[in-house]
């Protein structure tokens, strides 16, 4: 119980100082939403994708990763278009405003984590990856 206890305490906290409870802002200090965030870099490294892979990138029901892709299309970050090789698929793709967003993104969130990992001891940048990494994949198995 108190290893439950604890890691839902170590998590609470990891939360809270990354800044990962506030839905409207990036932890990286940017004013969009976290959810757009996370679709415009999916976008940004993969180039056009389907909207339900985009979807299954982001662990987000369809209905929200449509909502999701309407927000950006109104943002100018966005648009979609008709799959090539399916009437019925749909693709989603950055405009160059959308780039540009995704490439500022990308340098906040670089220069956040270059802070963050600049405080953690050398000797345990390792240990502080495998833990997230082992985390990441206890919570897959839900």
């Amino acid at each position: 119980m108190a290893d439950e206890r604890e890691l839902q305490e170590a998590v609470a906290g990891f939360v809270r100082a990354f800044g990962l409870h506030r839905p409207d802002r990036t932890p990286c200090g940017q004013p969009i939403p976290v959810s757009e965030a996370h679709a415009l870099g999916e976008l940004a490294r993969d180039g056009a994708l389907r909207q339900c892979d985009l979807a299954q990138r982001l662990r987000l029901e369809k209905s929200s990763t449509s909502r999701l892709v309407t927000q950006l299309i109104n943002r100018g970050w966005a648009e979609r278009a008709q799959a090539p090789d399916d009437g019925r698929g749909v693709l989603v793709q950055l405009t160059p405003a959308g780039t540009h967003a995704a490439a500022r993104l990308a340098a906040a969130r670089a220069a956040r984590f270059a802070a963050v990992l600049d405080r953690v001891p050398a000797g345990e940048h390792a240990n502080v990856l495998r833990a997230l990494e082992l985390l990441t994949e206890a919570m897959d198995e839900d």
